[in-house]
């Protein structure tokens, strides 16, 4: 069973149960939820406490929990959002965890209590799995973490400012998500917290290079000042603290590996040229500022 609220449903998936609603709605669904006796349950949406004590009490049978955490639970993410540098990289699950709560109140609507440091301290102790995912990127991907470069070749740019492009940061091809969950869901590592990313963590500058061939484009990088850079290539300029993570927990407990990131950046490229946004930007004014800079 899917339980979801209905707005995305790609085509193509399996025939399965689906039952729409909020999470908010969840009890008054109760009824169905127990007919339907799950044997686990993967939350991929738990975003704050209150989310996960809330699948806790609606479905409070079930013994095998996997939830969808994030990397930006390490001391480290909390540097990246202050521009400071606190921790080396690789980041693994010994790594300090941030020491403050709440890293988007009162910077981004609706995402005041936002927190999978508290997901986490709810689902853990009741035997969960936590899954801590880095970018995830891949086909369907809502966020379209390719879109900086993509919207630019669909408009025929040939050249496109960029910054030094040193920043290294940890991905995560989505269907390599799915084989780590079957993994938890045979093995059930109770208790566990592990990241989920890529061996190796590319800098911002060869991933848009990657990009730029799965798009089979000669399009120029070229270099500019970080304050001369448009507002949506900011981080392809200087920034401190890295994020590169390291998956040897999941390695070792899971035998989970990742695919290889040039074929499934290559597939995500194609999809996402293939099916571009509705709004696709065609403002490239402030490109044409920054290229004249140099």
């Amino acid at each position: 069973m899917v339980v979801h609220r209905g707005v995305l449903e790609p085509d193509g998936m399996p025939e399965v149960r689906h039952l729409h609603c909020e999470r908010s709605e969840l009890q008054g669904h109760r009824a169905e939820l127990d007919a339907f006796a799950a044997e686990a349950v993967i939350d991929c949406r738990a975003l704050t406490r209150r989310d996960a004590e809330m699948a806790l009490e609606v479905l409070p049978d079930v013994e095998r929990w996997i939830v969808i955490s994030s990397v930006d639970v390490y001391r480290a993410f909390g540097a990246l959002n202050d521009d400071a540098e606190t921790d080396p990289v690789p980041l693994d699950e010994e790594s300090p965890l941030r020491p403050e709560r709440y890293p988007y109140r009162g910077k981004m609507p609706g995402m005041d209590d936002y927190d999978k440091l508290d997901v986490e301290d709810v689902y853990l102790p009741r035997g969960a799995t936590a899954l801590r995912l880095p970018m995830v990127y891949g086909e369907h991907d809502y966020q379209r973490r390719e879109e900086f470069l993509l919207r630019r070749l669909r408009a025929g740019r040939k050249k496109i400012p960029f910054g030094g492009g040193t920043w290294l940061t940890c991905r995560v091809y989505v269907r390599d998500v799915a084989r780590a969950i079957r993994l938890v869901l045979r093995q059930h590592p109770a208790g566990e917290a592990m990241n989920i990313c890529e061996d190796r963590s590319y800098s911002m500058r060869m991933w848009s290079r990657m990009v730029l061939e799965a798009a089979e484009s000669d399009a120029e990088l070229v270099r500019v000042a970080d304050e001369a850079l448009p507002e949506d290539l900011k981080f392809t300029g200087t920034v401190t603290q890295h994020i590169a993570a390291s998956a040897r927990k999941a390695r070792s407990l899971l035998g989970w590996t990742p695919s290889d990131p040039v074929e499934t950046l290559r597939t995500t490229v194609r999809w996402h040229l293939e099916h571009p946004p509705e709004d696709d930007a065609a403002d490239f004014s402030a490109d044409d500022r920054a290229l004249a800079s140099v």
